[in-house]
């Protein structure tokens, strides 16, 4: 189609509209309503334009294109019906830009300059509407200024996938409020402040602390899950006060979760580190970065000549730099230990060894609203992936046949083609009866050790959807990396994608999931599981905490209090690590330090630190190439992090080499199911990292509420416990008291017991048999 917006003329799609064009164009027509990544609702009128031959001015976001269509979107008719809009729009608007915390970021005060009277003709008392309280992340104090654009109406049904918001009431009496009672809940509700063109919603946690034009503006990445989210980060006085979505079509389009936006208040937590501290006499005393280093140097040379270099293991978060990774490895073999390990959540190694190349989604993120059938297998989608979800849940609307075989049946608000739920132990179970039903329609041989299984009504729809679709995805989540027989689940994964002809891939876990591998932080001796269940003298945790991120937290608590020396880099003071660490280095979070993070497609973001580091913290990477110079290692004398970065990946950002998801002898073996109650440990998304459990406002939301035991009615009945009845767990030597509910969303002969919690921390593994009786 042609047209012509104000004399220059343009080539559109049959179907665009006129704000398309002028998009295309670089024509600016103002709007309030209209949203590039939203459906068109036409209800503020602001974009009126003048098209030749029509009766009166159209919206330009609602009315399509024709071919020959002339546009005027500064006509005298134009201007004088936006002014009109503009005039009615004010009639109700308090004059409260003085106060307003979104002045001077807000469209309705910008294009009032523009389309404004200079005084209104209106004398009558404006409308109030009372604020509504919604949670701890979100503020409605001041709904007064909704100018009902019912841009958050439509994001909570299109893109978080529930209708948390909604508009009630009719003309001057119309309010957008939540279902009576409710707050607002979703992992995604946060970009709803950003999308609101008023200061109707506003950020709670960031009210009234900052105005627009103080805040310097910095680059960075987001350190928590594996999608690599691109981040503003809004400083004042050397204070990280705001985090906003940074737009990157291929990563994150223009959303970030609420974990990227509101976890920055942990960063100025008092219970950060601010200076070494060192055990003396049973206490930890704080004392000079020189004195600590030459502890540590010297203690470490001490356990290695007395109990040689198998006594030593070092454990890092997949949340760490690629850099910071890549020095702990370097540090731990120089010493002579292959024991170093970035996967503490971790219980089947058993394909270490045998990996093709560096496992990694298995195509580009931007790739996936082009599928024609996905399966996702072992994940909480909507909490341990939100903008992974949300992809999915755009293909899912489309014609996209998005399926889910897990442990647990929430809702991933993903309009699914099929779901299958099962017992952990069952789970390989049921991905190798999807195997046959693929190997079945093609009319090929069923792999040798799958003649037994039968396959379901459910497990036969995949396998259809999978086969049928001329591009398709299988994506292996948390549950799949953490189950016991993860070996066995990508290995059907593998098998299931050659039959169908998709690709298979993981999700990925953390920030760097795929980075450790790049890294090579990974073991040659003991793994992150052995390390602990064979317990060693010495010990090295970076950014780890091992009560809440190992998969036996229990058992790994039970070897670091034993060991002779365990040295703990992190940017936080508190919780367990007092009890059994011998030193404390303060290290720097994502905002006070460079580095790289290889989000779960392979792409290497490097970022740089946003303020100066809190205290005498420093970045790890700096701390790991002294404790280097210390032990007299060779190849520890980079003076900047993009010196390390370029020893991993030589041509610095891009995509890493060698990703493949590719398995060397791993047979086909379906494991042998259990007996007895299992326990299935979900990682709630604001337990998930140290920065998330120190958010005040994320620890107030529902998300973020104690864990409790889960079962189905059925099994609850079968224990003779009731709904609301105090249960305690047993779990190896640790137990825990915790509530039972009853959930049918958790298979039969199964108890949902959350990790990553304080409360939990005492029991052992995250699938493993579990004992569950009346307290």
């Amino acid at each position: 189609m042609e047209i012509e917006i104000d004399g220059k003329v343009a080539q559109v799609p049959d179907g665009s509209t006129i704000m398309d064009a002028a998009q295309q164009l670089g024509a600016y027509i103002p709007h309030f309503c209209y949203h590039k990544k939203l459906s068109i609702a036409a209800n503020c009128r602001m974009c009126l334009v003048q098209v030749e031959k029509a009766p009166k001015p159209l919206p330009a976001c609602a009315t399509p294109v024709t071919n020959g269509m002339k546009v005027f979107t500064h006509s005298e008719l134009a201007i004088k019906a936006q002014k009109g809009v503009m005039e009615f729009l004010l009639i109700n608007h308090p004059l409260d830009c003085p106060i307003c915390d979104q002045g001077g970021e807000c469209q309705l005060q910008d294009l009032a300059v523009g389309y404004g009277g200079s005084a209104s003709r209106f004398q009558e008392d404006k409308r109030v509407v009372f604020h509504k309280d919604v949670g701890s992340l979100i503020s409605m104090q001041e709904m007064a200024r909704c100018i009902h654009c019912t841009r958050c109406v439509r994001f909570g049904q299109e893109i978080a996938g529930v209708m948390e918001l909604g508009m009630a009431s009719r003309n001057m009496h119309s309010e957008i409020m939540t279902f009576v009672g409710r707050s607002v809940d979703s992992e995604l509700s946060g970009n709803m402040i950003d999308l609101c063109p008023v200061g109707a919603l506003t950020s709670k946690p960031f009210r009234y602390s900052a105005r627009s034009w103080e805040l310097s503006r910095r680059r960075s990445i987001s350190p928590h899950d594996s999608i690599g989210a691109n981040l503003t980060v809004q400083i004042k006085n050397n204070v990280v006060m705001r985090v906003l979505p940074r737009d990157n079509e291929e990563v994150n389009e223009c959303w970030i979760s609420d974990k990227d936006r509101f976890s920055y208040e942990a960063l100025n937590s008092p219970a950060r580190l601010g200076k070494p501290m060192v055990r003396v006499d049973g206490a930890l005393r704080e004392v000079e970065w020189s004195v600590a280093l030459d502890y540590v140097s010297h203690a470490l040379k001490d356990v290695v000549g007395s109990s040689g270099a198998d006594s030593l293991a070092s454990l890092a978060s997949p949340h760490a730099t690629l850099e910071e990774l890549y020095l702990l490895q370097k540090m731990t073999r120089a010493l002579g230990s292959g024991s170093i390990d970035f996967r503490p959540r971790r219980r089947d190694f058993s394909t270490d060894g045998k990996l093709a190349g560096v496992p990694w989604l298995g195509l580009r993120l931007s790739e996936i609203k082009d599928l024609d059938s996905a399966l996702v297998v072992g994940s909480f989608l909507r909490k341990d992936h939100p903008l992974f979800a949300q992809r999915l849940r755009q293909l899912g609307k489309k014609w996209g046949k998005v399926s889910l075989l897990s442990v647990g049946g929430d809702d991933p608000l993903i309009r699914l083609h099929a779901q299958l739920t099962v017992s952990p132990a069952d789970l390989p179970l049921a991905l190798a009866a999807v195997v046959k039903s693929a190997a079945q329609l093609r009319s090929e041989a069923v792999p040798a050790g799958l003649d037994s299984v039968e396959p379901c009504a459910s497990s036969q729809a995949i396998a259809k959807s999978l086969v049928e679709g001329e591009k398709s995805a299988i994506f292996l989540g948390n549950v799949a990396e953490q189950h016991p027989h993860a070996a066995q689940l990508h290995a059907l994964a593998l098998e299931l994608a050659r039959l169908t002809g998709a690709s298979c891939g993981f999700i990925g876990e953390a920030a760097n999931s795929v980075g450790g591998y790049v890294a090579k932080a990974l073991p040659t001796a003991l793994n992150a599981y052995e390390m602990f269940e064979q317990p060693r003298k010495a010990y090295v945790l970076l950014g780890v905490e091992p009560d809440l991120d190992c998969h036996n937290p229990q058992q790994a608590v039970a070897a670091l209090k034993a060991a002779a020396l365990v040295v703990a880099l992190t940017p936080f003071s508190d919780g367990a690590v007092r009890e059994y660490a011998d030193v404390l280095l303060p290290i720097t979070p994502f905002s006070e330090t460079s580095g790289t993070f290889v989000n779960t497609e392979g792409r290497a973001q490097s970022f740089n630190g946003v303020v100066r580091p809190f205290g005498d913290a420093r970045p790890a990477w700096k701390v790991l190439r002294v404790l280097g110079n210390l032990l007299n290692l060779p190849g520890f004398d980079q003076a900047s992090s993009e010196q390390v970065r370029d020893e991993i990946i030589p041509s610095g950002e891009g995509f890493a080499g060698g990703l493949s998801n590719g398995l060397n002898g791993v047979p086909l073996a379906l494991p042998v199911t259990i007996g007895g109650l299992q326990r299935i440990a979900d990682v709630p998304i604001h337990f998930a990292d140290a920065l998330a459990r120190r958010a005040p406002a994320l620890q107030k939301t529902r998300d973020a509420a104690a864990p409790t035991a889960r079962l189905s009615a059925p099994t609850l009945a079968t224990l003779g416990v009731t709904d609301g009845a105090q249960v305690r767990l047993r779990q190896a030597n640790g137990e825990a008291v915790l509530t039972a509910r009853v959930d049918e969303s958790v298979p039969a002969g199964c108890v949902r017991v959350a990790a990553g919690h304080a409360s939990t921390a005492t029991l052992g593994e995250m699938f493993g048999a579990i004992n569950v009786e009346r307290a």
